[in-house]
């Protein structure tokens, strides 16, 4: 088996994959091992290890993000009858795993400066569901690009509410807001491990808790709610959401190495930074603030009418040099399938949307692919000087 990094040529891509010898080592430890169907020694490792990096005493490996706040919304009291506060400015996982339980997923607005939920208005939200006689299951605040959302002031707002927070830090994992690090907010805390993020099991994530009834209910319903039985008893239906040994093995080498990747991405924010410097009109997202981000997608804002060019315009032009670049989240507000949901807006969400754009930002780019980027940037403003 032979594993590389991503491609010197052909496109260059907004984060993709960054692995080598120690994930090929580990994972032909796990396949030599004879685990290799779901569970085994290399998940339980893999999760003691992500819980003492998130300062939790429980993780509990499954197969993705999403299920991981699944399970975490389920805990909380999610199901038909409540509602769930989500950031419209979001993947539509967050509220995908809402809907899952049943519950009305309700979007509040982001922060300008970080496009985090603006605790403002979540205050305001819940003040108003509260006074439509409206029981809120959870708040799920997200941490959006590796930037911590604000959680002493939301958590201070949820409190006053009697309302528990789930914490998605499927993007931040590595990043930390003062000394507490990401995931270890809320009542529980969901992890991705896509195969974009700031590191990888290829598919996978992680639900955190400092509750062990929460974590072995986690780890009940995501066996398929199996009864400790001789022959395959259930009293309730589960979930097939565990995590394989093997790839656990990949996130165990992953994990070894996310400091170093985490670095490789922060250089790339500085790059960048630099390279918009004195270009009028335009700023890198999230920057200044951003020394304890995990940086997993460096993003720009256009102010077209300061710039005379759109986000879009680059996108187009970074297009057309084979290289990689995406808008920010598209807000949930306007995403079809939630036409009609409750909402509490102000347009930064839409702003963002409208004027934000995310480069290429993975610690796999070579340096000849770094140099593309740039080349083509640089081309693309001298020709709308």
């Amino acid at each position: 088996m032979t594993v590389t990094a991503a491609p010197a040529r052909g496109r260059v891509l907004l984060s993709s994959p960054d692995v080598g010898p120690r994930e090929e080592q580990l994972v032909g430890e796990a396949v030599r091992s004879g685990w290799i169907a779901p569970l085994g020694p290399m998940v339980d490792e893999f999760e003691a290890r992500v819980a003492d990096r998130c300062g939790r005493r429980h993780a509990v490996a499954l197969s993705s993000g999403t299920a991981a706040l699944h399970l975490a919304l389920l805990q909380a009291g999610a199901g038909p009858g409540t509602a769930v506060v989500v950031p419209t400015l979001t993947f539509a996982a967050t509220a995908n795993a809402v809907v899952y339980t049943g519950a009305e997923p309700v979007f509040v607005d982001a922060t300008e400066e970080s496009g985090t939920l603006d605790p403002q208005l979540l205050d305001r939200a819940l003040t108003e569901l509260r006074e439509a006689g409206t029981r809120v299951a959870a708040v799920v605040p997200v941490d959006l690009l590796g930037r911590c959302a604000d959680y002493p002031a939301l958590e201070r707002t949820c409190r006053r509410f009697d309302v528990p927070v789930v914490s998605d830090a499927a993007e931040a994992l590595g990043s930390s807001l003062g000394a507490r690090p990401a995931g270890s907010f809320g009542e529980s805390a969901a992890l991705s491990f896509n195969g974009n993020k700031i590191m990888t099991t290829s598919g996978g994530g992680m639900l955190l808790t400092d509750d062990p009834a929460v974590a072995a209910r986690a780890r009940y319903l995501s066996t398929q709610a199996r009864q400790p039985a001789v022959h395959y008893e259930h009293t309730e239906v589960g979930y097939n959401y565990r995590l394989s040994n093997l790839l656990a093995a990949l996130g165990i080498a992953q994990l070894e190495r996310l400091d170093e990747m985490i670095g490789r991405r922060r250089a790339l924010r500085r790059s960048y930074v630099q390279l918009f410097a004195g270009v009028p009109g335009v700023r890198v997202f999230q920057h200044p603030g951003d020394q304890d981000d995990n940086c997993w997608l460096t993003a720009v804002l256009v102010d077209p009418q300061t710039a005379g060019w759109s986000a879009d315009d680059l996108r187009a032009a970074l297009d057309a040099a084979d290289v990689e670049s995406r808008p920010l989240w598209k807000p949930m507000h306007q995403q079809p399938v939630f036409a009609g949901a409750r909402s509490f807006l102000d347009g930064t969400a839409d702003r963002l949307f409208a004027t934000g754009l995310a480069l290429p930002s993975g610690s796999a780019l070579t340096p000849q692919q770094v140099e593309v980027v740039t080349d083509a940037v640089l081309g693309f403003l001298a020709a709308r000087r």
